[in-house]
C-alpha cells in the first residue's frame, strides 16, 4: 500500500493530467451529447416524416450498437477511411456524444410530450409563432423535468470514460493502471480509481441537482428538507405560465 502511495504523489503531475483529461472528455461529451439530444428530440416531433424517419435511424441506430465499438470504430476504422489518424480523447468524445445524445433525444422526446396540452394550445391561442412556443412556453417546463435523466446520463458518460483507456488516451484510468503495473498494488489502485470516480460523480450531481432546483424555481416549485417537492403554488403558477409569456 504504501508503496502505491508513493509512486502515487511522486507521480502527481502525471495524476493530474490524467484527471484532466477525464473531465475533459466528459465535458465536452456531455456538452455536444446535450446539442444533438435536443436536434434529434425535437427532429422527432417534427411533422416532416422524413425528418422523423432520419431521427428515428440515427437513434436507433447509437442506441443498438455497442458504445465500446462504436469508440474502436472511430479509432482504428475512421483512419482506414479518412487517411488520418484521429486522438483518442477526439474520438472519444465523438463516441460520447453520438451514443448518449442518441438516448438523450429520447429524454427530450418525452419531456415535450409530457407538458400538458392545455399548454400548447394556450400558446397558440395567444398567437405566438411555433418558435414562441417552443423557447418561452414549451422548453422551461420540459427542462425542469428533462435534468434527472440528463444528470443520469452524465454520470453514466463519466463512468465510460475509463474506455479511453483502451486507445491509448491519457486518462485518470490509464494513468492509475500504469502506477498499478510498476507497484503491483491492484487492490489499492483499484479501489483509489473507485474514490476518484465515486467523487467526480457526487460534484456532478451536486451541480446538476442544483441546475434542477433553479429550473424548478422559475415554474414556482421549491425544494425543502426532504427533497424536491410541489409548492402549493406550482398547479397555478404552470396554468398561468403562458399568460406571463404573453405579457412579456
Amino acid at each position: 500500500m504504501n508503496t502505491f502511495f508513493t509512486a502515487f504523489f511522486d507521480n502527481l503531475p502525471q495524476v493530474v493530467s490524467g484527471l484532466g483529461v477525464t473531465a475533459e472528455a466528459t465535458v465536452l461529451g456531455a456538452l455536444f451529447a446535450f446539442v444533438l439530444s435536443f436536434v434529434l428530440g425535437l427532429a422527432a416531433g417534427h411533422r416532416n416524416i422524413v425528418v422523423r424517419g432520419v431521427s428515428r435511424v440515427i437513434v436507433e441506430f447509437f442506441r443498438g450498437t455497442s458504445l465500446y465499438v462504436q469508440l474502436f470504430w472511430l479509432y482504428f476504422a475512421l483512419p482506414l477511411l479518412t487517411g488520418y489518424q484521429l486522438t483518442g480523447l477526439f474520438c472519444g468524445v465523438v463516441a460520447f456524444a453520438l451514443n448518449f445524445g442518441a438516448y438523450g433525444s429520447e429524454v427530450v422526446r418525452g419531456a415535450i410530450s409530457a407538458v400538458p396540452r392545455a399548454q400548447w394550445e394556450a400558446a397558440v391561442a395567444l398567437n405566438l409563432s411555433p418558435y414562441q412556443r417552443m423557447r418561452r412556453v414549451i422548453l422551461p417546463q420540459a427542462l425542469a423535468q428533462m435534468i434527472p435523466s440528463f444528470t443520469n446520463l452524465l454520470i453514466q458518460l463519466l463512468k465510460a470514460t475509463p474506455l479511453l483507456w483502451l486507445i491509448s488516451a491519457a486518462d485518470l484510468m490509464t494513468v492509475i493502471q500504469q502506477l498499478r503495473d510498476r507497484t503491483g498494488e491492484s487492490l489499492v489502485a483499484y479501489l483509489t480509481l473507485l474514490v476518484c470516480y465515486f467523487v467526480i460523480a457526487s460534484v456532478l450531481t451536486f451541480l446538476m441537482n442544483l441546475l434542477e432546483k433553479a429550473a424548478k424555481a422559475r415554474l414556482g416549485q421549491h425544494t425543502g428538507a426532504r427533497g424536491l417537492f410541489r409548492s402549493r403554488s406550482a398547479a397555478s403558477a404552470e396554468s398561468t405560465a403562458v399568460a406571463g409569456t404573453g405579457a412579456m
